[in-house]
């Protein structure tokens, strides 16, 4: 197969963990790399033999990659990717994909039409236990679901003088709802589909000022499936960042984090070997190992997969534009759905 030539735009600690992954795939090289960071560029330069460029737009103009990784701040993802695609260039962009739905739909819609490649960053859906709960809702293992609760905890921002950085600006991807909730949230549409309806959001700020630190929020299904969206990354008894969730249905209930996961049966199942009442399953039990480890399994394995799209077109892609799009249409009713409980 022909290699895919490969560029990078944005080489901070996503951009760097993706650039040390991507380089493994035996059919990927990476020709160029964008970033304003003279600092970066003057040592990557020095020791890996690639193009290097302070401004993306050079590299566009200079360059002729089969393929992008967009690592910048969200506000610059819709004109970065707008301009890929009139050059016919496949992207995978770091989540949240961006902070304006409207920018987001176009480029979805864009992306579609042209027949290319497209990826958002969201690791939970290439992470080996949260496919394993995907597998098992779609065997009906726990019957009918009838509620869950879909949960991100971290001590990201623990005091207060905090409101510097991107972290402090939604612009930037920064509050707890597009640095987290958006994982949380996308793990709903993965599982269990897109929420109808979202109801009784509430936004806390526990340090910072500028942005939430926390959100809750409850989600409604036509299907009458109810749920509960619980974030805070204030949290100081959490030491990093963990998914949770849990799914009830008249079968049973899951139990479930990016590590291990619980299954309680009214009966035993046959087709799992599950006894009645709890059985556990460890990441060991259920993983597939990757060829190369950074970070976890789910980060190499969505940028493998982002590449076999690219040498198979016959492949659907796990994470594609539409489903950031899905994420943050739930985002963008969870704050006007908080906005109008504030008039209220």
């Amino acid at each position: 197969m022909n290699k895919i030539k490969l560029a990078i735009v944005g080489m901070g600690r996503m951009g760097i963990t993706h650039y040390a992954i991507i380089n493994s795939v035996p059919n990927v090289v990476i020709e160029s790399i964008a970033d304003t960071s003279a600092v970066i560029m003057s040592l990557l330069s020095k020791y890996i033999d690639v193009k290097t460029y302070k401004d993306y737009n050079d590299l566009f103009k200079q360059s002729k990659p089969d393929a992008i990784l967009v690592c910048t701040p969200p506000r610059l993802h819709f004109p970065i990717i707008k301009k890929a695609a009139e050059m016919g260039i496949h992207v995978f962009v770091e989540k949240p994909f961006t902070t304006d739905l409207k920018q987001a739909s176009e480029l979805a819609e864009l992306y579609a039409s042209a027949g290319l490649v497209n990826q958002v960053g969201y690791v939970n859906r290439f992470n080996d236990v949260f496919s394993k709960v995907k597998e098992l809702l779609d065997n009906k293992v726990i019957g009918k679901v009838v509620r869950f609760k879909s949960e991100m905890f971290s001590n990201t921002i623990t005091g207060s003088g905090k409101d510097s950085g991107w972290r402090s600006s939604r612009e930037e991807g920064g509050g707890a709802i597009f640095e987290m909730a958006a994982h949380a949230i996308d793990l709903v549409n993965f599982l269990l589909g897109k929420p109808d309806k979202v109801v009784g959001s509430a936004l806390n700020n526990i340090y910072s000022t500028k942005v939430e630190d926390a959100v809750f929020s409850t989600f409604i299904y036509n299907s009458e499936i109810t749920g509960q969206l619980n974030v805070n990354w204030s949290d100081t008894s959490y030491r990093k960042p963990t998914n949770k969730i849990e799914i009830f249905g008249d079968n049973g209930r899951i139990l479930a984090d990016q590590h291990s996961l619980k299954i309680y049966q009214n009966k035993p199942n046959t087709q799992y070997k599950f006894q009645q009442g709890w059985n556990t399953l460890y990441i060991t039990d259920v993983f597939t190992p990757v060829p190369f480890y950074v970070r976890g399994n789910e980060f190499t394995r969505q940028l493998y997969h982002f590449a076999e799209c690219i040498q198979d077109k016959r492949i659907q892609n796990k994470c594609a534009f539409a489903d950031g799009v899905n994420t943050l249409e739930v985002i963008e009713n969870i704050f006007n759905d908080y906005q109008s409980n504030k008039r209220s």
